[in-house]
């Protein structure tokens, strides 16, 4: 039998490296880069962009702007977390070390729930954007397949994952260069756009102008629309996931996170600036992509077509790394009895299976509830929103915690110190209370009908359920990992050293929960 040694030594954290035992570090230079574009493109571009553009104007660019400067303070946040330890455990393990193993619970079950949600909501878009092209092809049929491929890449192994990704990535930057590209030149040459004339004027000859303030629109409009705009930037944190799996994260880390900020700036900032100046923003409609719109309108149809593959890429590149991300999270939870036993299990090639099956199953389920009560589902969906926003805090609070250990001497520095600590993190975790209050509020101007008003109801009645429901989890588990680790709930470091002082780690894990994964470190 295969035991992970978790007895104590004089590294007080050894327990916490134990998590990356079995895992295979294969992921290399282009895996990392392209696995950070990809995080950062989207169907919150390719899709969610039309209904924004419509609802705010040209203004939307600052808005996209603005929330790209915090996702780059996220990043930077999160490599200096992931340079400091490498962990596939990744918020969870961070949780873990800085503030207990209650807030690990909170954290890697939040996370988990974000992508179930999110990840059941692609595999549905999957379905709808095939019929594209089969209108009448049945939509259980495509959640099928869709859902096989990506699992059969996740339980191949880690590289496998990368390789998906990588060459999605280049299928989603490839359709923005393409744009880019004639978008540019349209403009530049003032080019007609159906019976509109591209230019840059079109930021200010706009209807309403830069930034519309008369009916329909609201003056705060570029600013509430912020708080939709940050989850077109989900997944960016992926690579904190994918650090524990890298061939040279020291190296790999710290370009992935600086390019980040000009990769928004070009493909984010730079394709909203084009769709502006080359239609009225009105002209952009929700659900139908305004890529897809400008192409239509252009007469080059075929290219409009290869958009609506590029969507199904994205929403499969989302399932995968869906998979991909529980599977390590849940394994990090199961190592401390936070999460059932099966989800330790590992194959020969370093993967976390169980826990990928148990994601894919709550995809499965999710879909069938999805296709019986769409509108049930709807505000389910929404409820990732805030998990989502909890899980972009978890990395302001622990980059906090770590320079705050760092200045007082408990630990040494990481290698990759996120500047202008500690107010960008300040301004992050500011900005995460504001994204839930414009939930409020644009939820409650979404509908004259209160129950038709989703985000304000999630917000006053979701938080309340979430925090319920891990309470009472927390309950459950509790006595589980009070007897794992021997009583040592509390954080890994106080303020003066070890908690537990040096040495202070759990027993030994349970040697029959981990029989797939040969263990060189065993004894």
């Amino acid at each position: 039998m295969t035991q992970v040694d978790t007895r104590p030594s004089d590294d007080p954290s050894a327990h916490l490296n134990a998590e990356q035992v079995g895992y295979k570090q294969t992921l290399g230079r282009r895996h990392v880069q392209m696995i950070a574009i990809g995080g950062a493109i989207g169907t919150g571009l390719f899709l969610g962009s039309a209904s924004r553009l419509h609802n705010v104007g040209p203004a939307l660019l600052l808005s996209y702007a603005f929330v790209g400067v915090i996702a780059y303070f996220l990043m930077r946040a999160l490599g200096e977390l992931v340079l400091h330890r490498p962990t596939s455990g990744a918020f969870v393990s961070y949780m873990r070390e800085f503030f207990g193993e209650r807030a690990a619970f909170v954290t890697g079950w939040l996370y988990w729930l974000n992508w179930a949600l999110t990840g059941i909501a692609e595999l549905s878009a999957v379905g709808l954007y095939m019929q594209y092209w089969f209108p009448t092809l049945p939509t259980w049929v495509t959640v099928l397949v869709a859902l096989a491929v990506v699992l059969s890449i996740n339980l191949l192994s880690a590289r496998a994952f990368g390789e998906f990704e990588f060459w999605a990535a280049i299928g989603k930057v490839g359709a923005i260069v393409v744009f880019l590209a004639v978008g540019t030149i349209v403009v530049v040459f003032g080019m007609n756009v159906g019976d509109h004339k591209a230019g840059i004027s079109n930021l200010w000859s706009n209807p309403g102008g830069f930034w519309p303030t008369m009916d329909p629109y609201n003056w705060y409009g570029p600013l509430l629309v912020m708080s939709g705009v940050v989850f077109a930037y989900a997944a960016i944190e992926m690579v904190g996931v994918a650090a524990g799996e890298m061939e040279d994260s020291e190296r790999e880390v710290p370009k992935a996170v600086n390019a980040v900020i000009f990769r928004i700036a070009v493909f984010y900032c730079g394709s909203i600036l084009l769709l502006v100046c080359m239609l009225p923003t009105q002209e952009y409609t929700a659900g139908t992509s305004p890529f897809v719109t400008v192409f239509d309108r252009m007469g080059l149809n075929w290219m409009a077509a290869l958009i609506q593959a590029i969507l199904i890429i994205a929403a499969m590149s989302s399932l995968n790394s869906g998979l991909y991300s529980t599977g390590r999270v849940l394994r990090s939870l199961g190592m401390s009895k936070q999460a059932p036993a099966f989800t330790l299990k590992m194959s020969s090639q370093g993967v976390p299976w169980a826990g990928i099956v148990m994601t894919s199953v709550a995809f499965i389920l999710g879909a069938v509830l999805n296709a019986v009560a769409p509108d049930a589902f709807e505000i389910a969906l929404e409820a990732s929103a805030i998990c989502i926003v909890f899980t972009w805090s978890t990395i302001f609070l622990c980059q906090l915690r770590l320079r705050s250990l760092v200045n007082k001497g408990v630990i040494p520095p990481s290698k990759f110190p996120a500047p202008g600590y500690p107010w960008t993190s300040y301004i992050g975790l500011a900005f995460l209370v504001f994204v839930l209050v414009g939930m409020l509020i644009s939820g409650w101007q979404s509908s004259p009908y209160f129950w038709h008003k989703t985000n304000f109801l999630v917000v006053v009645f979701g938080i309340p359920i979430i925090i319920a429901l891990l309470a009472i989890g927390w309950k459950v588990a509790k006595p589980g990992v009070m007897a794992h680790t021997n009583g040592r709930i509390a954080p890994v470091w106080s303020d003066s050293g070890p908690t537990y002082g040096a040495g202070a780690t759990p027993d030994v894990l349970d040697s029959n929960e981990n029989d797939d994964q040969p263990n060189p470190e065993a004894k």
